[in-house]
């Protein structure tokens, strides 16, 4: 008799046959053939399962092209410049931060500047399209959810039109992240498989090697865990004060802009824990790559900088930045009651 599970058409054994593949697995009884505790197929299911199929998903990502492209980069990066491994990880970290996220970090201001520059337009657009919909609304007798609905779609569809006349939709203010994830994920698993010792070696040494002498101060082993905790608290440490700065530059936060800012937060603290488990190589590269993105963000605040790359001018913007960001910053959380 056929049996399903799970998507899979399973035969239910013989009484005979079920009842020596019990005695197998319990090599110590004697006498009469005795019922397992579980049905065979399934414990052969759960060992299949078991034997490869949990973590074949993250080989297949170790293994990935653009992970060995990582390798390579952090490879040639080593090679090329003689530095001991945290400097090639450093000097990685800071040529991946400056010649691609820089160029989309400016890009994102200045789609995010161009929208907000808009904003007095769609308000006056949408004053226009309120009273006009109120007088074809009585004339025609439309209810409330008829104008409401024509209200909803004419107003998408000017705003629409702003979009693409100035070529700014706000989808391309996300093209930094759908870059920056995928390329801190795919260092972070090369880093990986150097510490783990599953690829890779110079001269007849393994990468690995390398990095057990490779570190320097408290983390002289690149493979192992930072047991001070210093690299995953600075890790944490320096992703809180982004999400502040980020939180003192909004002003009447919507409920989702905090409920995101939050769930921020919470990464943020996650991220300690979670960088004590891993290799103080990774440790070191989220490290560096969370102190570029601070720098960043500090350098996207200049006015001289904002001007060199042609950010358009908003209401918003401050001739005093770092000042005023200060004062927030104390008034927030020195001068609270």
């Amino acid at each position: 008799m056929l049996y399903r599970l799970g998507g899979r058409w399973l035969l239910r054994l013989p009484v005979s046959q079920l009842g020596a593949r019990a005695a197998l697995l319990a090599p110590g009884t004697t006498g009469s053939p005795q019922r397992p505790a579980v049905p065979v197929w399934v414990v052969t299911s759960v060992s299949a399962f078991g034997s490869g199929r949990a973590d074949g998903w993250y080989e297949s990502l170790a293994a990935s092209s653009p992970v060995k492209v990582a390798e390579e980069l952090l490879l040639s990066a080593h090679t090329t410049s003689g530095l001991p491994w945290w400097g090639s990880i450093l000097l990685t970290t800071v040529a991946m931060r400056g010649v691609v996220t820089l160029p989309l970090a400016v890009y994102q201001h200045y789609i995010i500047a161009k929208v907000e520059n808009l904003q007095p337009e769609i308000k006056n657009i949408a004053r226009h399209l309120n009273q006009e919909v109120a007088v074809r609304a009585h004339q025609f007798g439309w209810s409330k959810r008829v104008a409401r609905i024509t209200y909803f779609k004419n107003m998408r569809r000017l705003v629409s039109e702003l979009y693409v006349r100035d070529n700014c939709h706000p989808f391309k203010a996300t093209v930094l992240i759908w870059i920056q994830l995928p390329m801190w994920i795919f260092i972070s698993v090369a880093l990986r498989n150097f510490s783990m010792g599953v690829t890779h070696s110079e001269a007849g040494i393994s990468v690995q090697e390398q990095l057990a002498t490779g570190g320097v101060l408290w983390f002289p082993d690149l493979t192992a865990l930072d047991s001070t905790w210093i690299l995953p608290v600075s890790v944490g440490a320096i992703n809180l004060l982004i999400v502040e700065i980020f939180a003192l530059q909004k002003i009447g936060m919507s409920r989702f802009q905090k409920y995101v800012t939050n769930f921020v937060r919470g990464v943020s603290v996650l991220m300690v824990p979670i960088a004590a488990t891993v290799p103080s190589a990774i440790a070191l590269y989220w490290l560096c790559s969370s102190f570029m993105g601070l720098s960043q963000n500090l350098l996207l605040r200049s006015p001289g900088f904002r001007q060199l790359c042609r950010i358009p001018l908003t209401m918003s913007d401050s001739h005093t930045p770092y000042k005023d960001l200060w004062a927030a910053f104390h008034t927030k959380f020195f001068l609270r009651k």
